[in-house]
């Protein structure tokens, strides 16, 4: 495996980072892997910024190339820049800018990797969907499924307001529970899952699972949620939050950098990370 950042930095070495309440190493990894496995003098860093308003005119200013944006400022970043691009403003949040000679542009790739995920997956826009959340993240989801063609879609949760506002903003219904209800994509968009006291929480039930065709989990880590481990042992056609996050990853960095890494470089640059 190549260094995971560059042999040397340099005046000439662009810079790209990452702005998190909590920086991870992820995203990181992932970049300055590819950096070095394509040979690109670009080197990627993650922040955790003090003041939001001068982290932004640092982007600008220093100039640096790119950054990741994560919560809680995906939407507070909105007004410190130039530029919408459809992406972003499909779901009013923001994971990307990029600076184009000082010109601030915000992208979305969390909805453009489930975007591309429903398309590579060829799920077909027939299908009834349960979406499990209303987070940021469920916003990408729900706005990637509508922008797609899908017409029945659910949001369950138990938030009212944030689940009542999400379900209404794309033309959809919300409900408090699944209940009863039963659908043949199901996707679960909360913590469930995930490390923690959460680990070995199945986001939905084993009838619920089980009257599914396509089982759809964004949780990144670990890969194999009980869901996913649920949809495969059941049959099920299964999308991973492992392969989001890889995708999201990829787009940044092609928006960065003009490069598009081949499939084998992502999935390698993508266990590196997690690694």
């Amino acid at each position: 495996m190549p260094e995971s950042i560059p042999a040397a930095v340099n005046k000439d070495t662009v810079l790209c980072i990452s702005l998190a309440a909590r920086p991870s190493n992820i995203g990181t990894g992932f970049h300055n892997y590819l950096y070095a496995q394509l040979g690109l003098n670009y080197v990627y860093k993650a922040f955790a910024p003090v003041n939001l308003v001068d982290a932004v005119r640092g982007i600008r200013g220093l100039p640096i190339r790119g950054a990741a944006v994560s919560m809680p400022y995906k939407e507070a970043v909105i007004e410190l820049v130039d530029r919408m691009d459809p992406s972003a403003e499909a779901i009013a949040s923001v994971n990307t800018i990029v600076n184009d000679d000082g010109v601030l542009t915000a992208y979305n790739t969390d909805y453009l990797a489930i975007e591309r995920l429903l398309a590579d997956h060829a799920v077909p826009v027939s299908l009834t969907v349960l979406v499990q959340g209303a987070g940021g993240m469920a916003k990408a989801v729900v706005a990637a499924l509508r922008d797609a063609g899908f017409g029945d879609v659910t949001v369950v949760a138990r938030n009212e307001v944030a689940g009542k506002a999400l379900a209404a903003q794309y033309g959809f219904r919300w409900v408090p529970a699944v209940g009863e209800l039963r659908a043949e994509m199901i996707v679960n968009v909360t913590p469930l899952g995930m490390q923690g006291a959460d680990a070995e929480v199945l986001a939905f039930a084993p009838e619920v699972v089980a009257a599914a065709s396509v089982v759809f989990d964004v949780v990144a880590l670990p890969a194999e949620t009980p869901l996913i481990r649920a949809g495969r042992s059941a049959g099920k056609k299964v999308i991973t939050g492992a392969e989001v996050i890889a995708i999201q990853a990829e787009e940044q960095f092609v928006l960065y950098t003009g490069v598009r890494p081949t499939a084998e470089q992502v999935r390698e640059a993508s266990e590196y990370s997690r690694s």
